[in-house]
């Protein structure tokens, strides 16, 4: 059962559960609890799994640990405590598990330094991939009494037989930054570890999860504690995420984003953040691509004088002795400003920062309300931060998305369900044990709230893969991992090299390389990301080296393209680095829309009056529009151009698509004769991905054409040529002809040829122990491993779509990189008429679709060139609603014209 803890102890209730060692220095040291201390202290005591969901700074880490060093002191002083492992700590980052550490042993320490009598002292030790082999060997030895690890290194630890006896005492298991974990496949595997080692130990474990953002709490607490026997095990959820307060706005640079100069703009958002800088003692600031990271760094050093000892970047890219290097100087507050794309996101302590600037979407709330929580380090503190944004679809999205933090919203976070790869290595571990009943395997497997509706049809298909019982597989070198009695129902470890190859190939996280580009006469251009590949189809166009270019094919690690000069890319060079918006962010948006719409309806009419206002920027709000505008968090600035966006919007097409109306556009593009079909579908682009998709191929083949494809999170934009023009009958018959289709069969025939398929596929099959990374101590290539999993696809699915490594790809894909079963409802309502459609012919786009249009030649720092096309196609816009030439140009001048002229 799942309960939610309404009120704290008391002071004397939650200090009072603890040992009076524990006691004395944390009165000494912290004098009064925290919200979350108050109310975990005495629940951790009663033996109680929970959950603690709160800030960073709020003391979270000694909210799980108070109780258990409580536990163990008690042990001590009893002459209990002896050198075996009685708590667990994961977290998902190495560098946050040596924080963990030393916030454990110091402490230890201080503690030890008032006790004046002789008692056994408790140990920490951390086990990581960096761990040495000494160390390993040591802890072998002489076992620590709190082990800080990895999901990872957790998962190899259970199948040494020797360090997996040193376990058989765990009573507590802590489980950091869950938020991290919850929503992918190494919180699924970590998720099997734990009720492997409820096995291992015998009984249950007192559990604690702990995280800054997580919503919904009873589903991610149903994550941390699992079932037994059908019913959700007990938890008790501890919410003070919203004890801190936050005190944040969305600024736009420039009063007129769209006809500023871009140079106005940079200049005009480095002096925003250096404003800020010099007002604080630190300052972090975010952005979204390891490349922006880079430039703001250079940006600012070179504009404004900051050497090194004052400024710093910090990413994945970096070497890890920068990054720690970056983290020390933070701790100690030596630097004026640290950047970061999202690897200072997480819990690490990185002492006290001021305040946070956000450049960009973050693209959920969760996000927004992580990164600017790393400032205000104490709990009592405020939390501060601006969302600087250069673009007018971002301003509503970051208004919203604040707001939302502040009315408490959250994102839901997603636990992919019965990943078949995930579950292969760890029956793999399990063969490694003993020999198993495949009902008990399947019982203890179906405690994992992943794996809770885990079909017997499904794990016997695994077995029998995993044991090598599909003809034909081995004359593709795919023998067998575990032996299996189907009279019996048993299954047990095969093979001298089994335990070799689990713990070599153990992991869920792919082995990626860098592709090279070529055109098809093989002169190589540069390199590409394999995810960035991953993502491209036939005919899209991205840059490289500056200059456009079209996607033909991928051989295993090669790209090939074709020249694109002159064409509008299609994709941005950042696309797979940046996450999509949330859905639930997305609704929000739509109902922000939808409530601003309506206001303005009334005022906005299509006469002379109101265009010679937007002409001169004198068009404002009235009172019911500014009451929707005002209660957003968000400067003058942003408010203005908001405004004026929706007005433009209703002027040219008379509707704002809404989270309750897709609005359809059949327009064209004067620059290149393309003729365009924009879906105004905000619901994120997970969803969008499939849309575009079902659209594309239905009416590519009413055509018989090739249709390209943008997509971004407010909708996307299907492209044919001069000659082919899609009209508003066209699209309502393709709406109409999805009705009795099976859409999910639909995209499965797309993308079987794609290189999502191919790399998802070899992502899936490695997980599986189908295609190996490493062999008797021998790395194998990526493109080894690209190879095998392409003759492997082949011959699977002659096998069929239950085969369960392909049946994981296509999970993988519909569920987690794109988000299928919502394009199903929204098509659904689409076709019942639950949801409402508007299809529109206009001759050249309309304000709301330019972002998607334009989507490919985004920069999330620098974007010259796409406002450039932003602003030329605004600047038809304004003249078909009628606005004179001169008045626009004369509009441009008053823009930039220098202050004070």
């Amino acid at each position: 059962m799942i309960v939610s803890c309404k009120a704290p102890f008391s002071r004397e209730e939650s200090l009072g559960s603890l040992n009076q060692f524990i006691r004395v220095w944390f009165e000494k040291k912290y004098v009064n609890p925290t919200p979350p201390q108050l109310y975990s202290f005495k629940l951790v005591k009663e033996g109680k799994s929970i959950l603690i969901t709160a800030p960073t700074g709020s003391g979270k880490t000694f909210s799980a640990f108070m109780s258990i060093l409580s536990d163990l002191m008690n042990m001590s002083l009893e002459g209990k405590l002896e050198e075996k492992i009685y708590c667990i700590y994961v977290s998902p980052l190495r560098a946050l598990n040596n924080d963990v550490f030393k916030n454990l042993t110091e402490p230890l320490e201080d503690i030890y330094s008032g006790i004046s009598i002789d008692i056994k002292k408790i140990t920490v030790g951390i086990r990581t991939g960096d761990t040495k082999p000494s160390e390993r060997q040591r802890q072998l030895a002489h076992p620590p009494n709190i082990l800080v690890t990895t999901p990872e290194s957790l998962a190899i630890i259970l199948n040494s037989p020797k360090f997996a006896e040193n376990m058989k005492n765990v009573k507590y298991v802590v489980i950091d930054e869950l938020h991290e974990l919850a929503n992918n496949k190494r919180g699924v595997h970590l998720s099997l570890s734990i009720e492997r080692l409820v096995d291992l130990v015998g009984k249950e474990l007192i559990r604690v999860g702990m995280g800054a953002t997580l919503h919904p709490l009873d589903e991610a607490a149903r994550f941390l504690v699992g079932y037994r026997d059908g019913k959700e095990r007990d938890c008790h959820v501890v919410d003070a995420t919203w004890e801190k307060k936050l005190d944040f706005e969305v600024i736009c640079p420039v009063k007129d984003i769209i006809n500023a100069r871009d140079e106005k703009i940079e200049n005009s958002i480095y002096k925003i953040i250096n404003d800020i800088i010099k007002k604080n003692k630190t300052t972090l600031v975010f952005t979204n691509t390891r490349s922006g990271t880079e430039r703001v760094v250079y940006n600012l050093s070179k504009r404004f004088g900051y050497d090194e000892q004052a400024i710093a970047a910090h990413h994945g890219s970096l070497s890890r002795e920068t990054r720690l290097e970056v983290e020390e100087m933070l701790k100690k507050g030596k630097l004026k400003c640290a950047v970061s794309s999202t690897s200072l996101e997480l819990g690490l302590d990185i002492g006290s920062i001021d305040n946070v600037v956000q450049l960009g979407s973050p693209k959920s709330v969760a996000r927004a309300v992580q990164r600017i929580g790393r400032s205000g380090h104490r709990f009592n503190d405020v939390a501060r931060g601006e969302v600087i944004v250069t673009n007018r679809d971002d301003l509503v999205e970051c208004a919203v998305m604040l707001d939302s933090a502040i009315k408490r919203h959250l994102d839901s976070f997603s636990t992919p369900a019965n990943a078949m790869d995930v579950l292969a290595q760890h029956i793999v571990g399990m063969s490694l044990e003993k020999k198993w009943k495949v009902e008990d395997a399947l019982e203890l497997v179906r405690r994992a709230y992943a794996y809770r509706n885990l079909s017997v049809h499904d794990f016997d298909l695994l077995i029998k893969y995993l044991s090598g019982l599909y003809v034909g597989l081995e004359s593709r070198r795919v023998y067998g991992k575990i032996w299996y009695d189907e009279n019996e129902r048993a299954f047990g470890k095969r093979g001298k090299f089994a335990r070799l190859i689990y713990y070599l190939n153990l992991g869920t996280i792919p082995d990626e390389v860098s592709i090279d580009v070529l055109t098809k006469d093989s002169k190589w251009i540069g390199s590409i990301e394999e995810e960035f590949l991953a993502r491209l189809k036939p005919g899209d166009i991205f840059v490289l080296g500056g200059k456009p270019y079209r996607f033909e094919y991928a051989r295993i690690m090669k790209c090939y393209v074709s020249d694109a000069a002159g064409e509008i890319p299609t994709i941005p060079p950042w696309f797979s680095e940046q996450l999509p918006l949330t859905y639930e962010l997305a609704i929000n948006i739509g109902k922000f829309r939808s409530l601003l719409s309506t206001a303005m309806g009334h005022s906005i009419n299509k006469n002379q009056e109101v265009i010679k206002k937007i002409v001169k920027g004198t068009l404002t709000p009235d009172a019911e529009c500014r009451k929707v505008l005002d209660a957003m968090p968000m400067d003058q600035n942003s408010k203005t151009s908001v405004f004026n966006y929706f007005a433009e919007q209703l002027l040219f097409a008379g509707y704002v698509p809404t989270d309750k109306l897709v609005l359809i556009e059949t327009t064209e593009d004067d620059n290149d004769g393309k003729n365009i079909v924009v879906f105004h579908s905000l619901y994120g682009r997970r969803v969008n991905d499939a849309l575009s998709r079902i659209f594309a191929i239905v009416l590519a083949e009413m055509y018989d054409v090739d249709i390209g494809i943008n997509i971004n999170d407010n909708g996307f934009a299907l492209f044919t040529d001069e000659n082919t023009k899609i009209g508003k009958n066209d699209v309502s018959k393709a709406i109409g002809m999805l009705k009795g289709i099976d859409v999910e069969n639909l995209l499965k025939t797309n993308i079987r040829r794609t290189e999502m398929m191919r790399r998802r596929f070899r992502y899936c099959a490695a997980r599986s122990f189908m295609v190996l990374r490493n062999y008797k101590g021998r790395k194998i290539s990526v493109r080894k491993q690209q190879v095998n999993s392409a003759l492997l696809l082949k011959s699977v699915e002659e096998l069929g779509e239950d085969f369960p490594v392909l049946k994981e790809t296509y999970r993988e894909i519909f569920e987690d990189v794109m988000d299928l079963p919502r394009a199903k409802e929204i098509i659904e309502g689409l076709i019942s008429g639950n949801l409402s459609y508007r299809i529109i012919e206009t001759k050249l786009p309309s304000p709301f679709s330019h972002g998607v249009i334009t989507f490919g030649e985004a920069d999330v720092i620098m974007m010259k060139d796409r406002r450039k096309h932003i602003r030329e196609l605004h600047k038809r816009v304004l003249s078909k609603i009628g606005v004179s030439k001169n008045e626009i140009k004369q509009k441009r001048r008053n823009i930039r014209r220098p202050s004070g002229n």
